[in-house]
């Protein structure tokens, strides 16, 4: 049963990132409460926040959402990709939404921003797999079984000797 939660964890975690990812680089997904999206929004989002220069760092924030959604969704270096994304949560919730406090704006109020909320949840989930890893159902796992397998089987040839 671990191996079915950490797929649905891993599939339901990827789904976020490739979506917020593909609207930061592509504006997929655009409309009332969300915005418009693509690189030269996101990137004047992120000058007015004062980090410049805006439009690299918005293909990096969008880049890696994309990539680390994609391979956390494969189990392909689960660890890792969901590290990278942690630290990327973290300075946005520093650079913005503590300031907007924990929730979400549920209102569509033009005039705040998002709180913490949605990195918090995602943030735990990708703390989840830095801990527990992709389990069985990934990449990651058949090569950890694959490694064990070698590593058991040199074991019992030394054994044998």
């Amino acid at each position: 049963m671990t191996a079915i939660g950490l797929l649905a964890l891993r599939l339901t975690a990827a789904i976020s990132l490739i979506a917020h990812g593909s609207h930061q680089l592509f504006g997929a997904f655009a409309g009332p409460g969300v915005g418009v999206g693509g690189l030269s929004a996101t990137a004047a989002r992120f000058a007015a926040l004062g980090l410049d220069p805006g439009y690299p760092l918005a293909v990096v924030a969008g880049g890696l959402q994309l990539l680390a959604g994609g391979l956390i969704a494969i189990g392909l270096l689960t660890r890792w990709a969901s590290l990278a994304v942690i630290v990327y949560l973290v300075f946005v919730a520093w650079k913005d939404q503590l300031r907007w406090g924990f929730f979400l704006n549920w209102t569509l109020d033009p005039m705040r921003g998002q709180g913490v909320e949605h990195s918090v949840v995602l943030g735990g989930a990708l703390l989840c797999l830095v801990l527990a890893g992709a389990g069985d159902f990934s990449i990651d796992g058949r090569r950890a079984k694959v490694a064990a397998a070698r590593a058991s089987g040199r074991a019992r040839l030394r054994t044998r000797h």
